[in-house]
């Protein structure tokens, strides 16, 4: 057992003079002889971190218009689609013939009713005179019975007199008050039938930008169903970008954002207006509304490529070639007096072919351009700059 332990022994010990040996040999290596390794210096460069998205244009606020009053023909349209129109602009017309005539029995019903009021007011007029007469009869008919003058039969028979008298004066004054309701109820029916004859012109509820026209000359209006015309509020037109869930809670409200439409090389601005806050539980994507600033120069349905500007700032970076990735995290050979080192490394932002350097290095230090070259920690190189610096 003891000879098994000092094999290993001795050879360890025949071997630390060779790889001291080997190590002097490199030491003394000319630069010349030595791989020639192209290296770049830590510096700080201006960086933008950007989101990558796509979509379709659509209207920022949609309007449907459809008919006030329901089952009159359409007579006329007064706009078509592409029209740019104002709030309060007549785009249809609806037959009034109808109405009309339903404002002519109204109108007649109106007038009964009037008249009717003036014969209840007579009415009232008259029961309170006899209700009056009745009542000073009856007095003077008990002054006689207290005096022996008259009878009891005629008091009761006047006092009987004044109460029914009395009545009929009520019975007047109800029904002048049952004329005056119809009366009323005939003026709101013909109010409500003004108010209808109004609505037989369709009108744009806000101002925009007629998008679509449903409406037929001819056929029956109707709520239901699609409407008589679809517009774009103000004809203000947003982007709905589709986001990935990793990148989405990097976006907010007010950021800038740079467009171009396909087949298109004018640029296009906005901002981020809305990034709604459910995911598609198919396809994985969320959404960010893109509020465009030259609405002009595109249509809604349009596709459009967009980079959301998240954030720009100046930091040091260095080439996304000298980034190495392994289980440990991300690292970057550094050289130094023509020795390379592998240093742990945090990074940021990734812009183009350069890399955000958060912690591992300061600026100034050199490092191997490409990670993947023939180096390893430890070896000796011929540092040659690279033209990218």
């Amino acid at each position: 057992m003891r000879s098994l332990l000092i094999v290993p022994a001795l050879l360890a010990a025949l071997a630390a003079p060779v790889h001291a040996a080997a190590e002097a040999q490199a030491a003394a290596t000319p630069p010349s002889a030595l791989p020639a390794i192209t290296v770049s210096t830590v510096a700080p460069r201006a960086l933008r971190d950007r989101v990558i998205v796509s979509g379709l244009v659509g209207a920022v606020e949609e309007v449907r218009v459809a008919p006030l009053i329901e089952g009159q023909p359409i007579e006329s349209l007064l706009a078509d689609v592409g029209d740019k129109v104002q709030a309060g602009q007549t785009l249809a017309i609806l037959s009034k013939s109808t109405l009309e005539l339903q404002r002519s029995q109204f109108v007649a019903s109106l007038a009964s009713a009037r008249a009717t009021i003036a014969q209840a007011e007579a009415q009232m007029l008259e029961a309170r005179a006899s209700a009056d007469e009745a009542q000073r009869v009856n007095e003077r008919t008990a002054a006689l019975v207290k005096q022996g003058a008259s009878s009891q039969a005629a008091a009761d028979q006047a006092a009987s007199n004044a109460i029914a008298a009395t009545a009929r004066v009520t019975v007047a004054t109800q029904s002048l008050e049952a004329a005056r309701a119809q009366v009323e109820l005939v003026q709101a029916q013909l109010a409500n039938l003004e108010l209808s004859l109004e609505r037989t012109e369709v009108k744009a509820p806000v101002a925009g930008t007629i998008t679509q026209r449903n409406a037929v000359v001819g056929a029956i209006a109707s709520g239901a169903g699609q409407p008589m015309f679809t517009l774009i509020r103000d004809g203000a037109l947003e982007l709905n970008a589709d986001v990935s869930e990793i990148d989405l809670t990097r976006l907010a409200a007010g950021q800038k954002v740079s467009m171009v439409a396909v087949g298109s090389t004018e640029p296009l601005t906005g901002t981020v207006r809305l990034v709604e806050p459910a995911i598609d539980q198919t396809t994985r994507l969320g959404r960010a509304r893109i509020t465009i600033d030259d609405a002009g120069m595109i249509r809604q349905g349009m596709f459009l490529d967009a980079e959301i500007l998240v954030a720009e700032r100046n930091a040091l970076a260095v080439p996304v070639t000298a980034v190495g990735a392994s289980a440990e995290g991300a690292s970057v050979m550094v050289v130094r007096d023509g020795t390379v080192s592998r240093v742990r490394v945090e990074t940021g932002i990734r812009d183009g072919g350069w890399v955000e350097i958060l912690s591992g290095l300061t600026e100034g230090d050199t490092i191997v351009t490409k990670a993947g070259a023939f180096v390893r920690d430890g070896d000796r190189i011929n540092p040659v700059p690279s033209d990218a610096n």
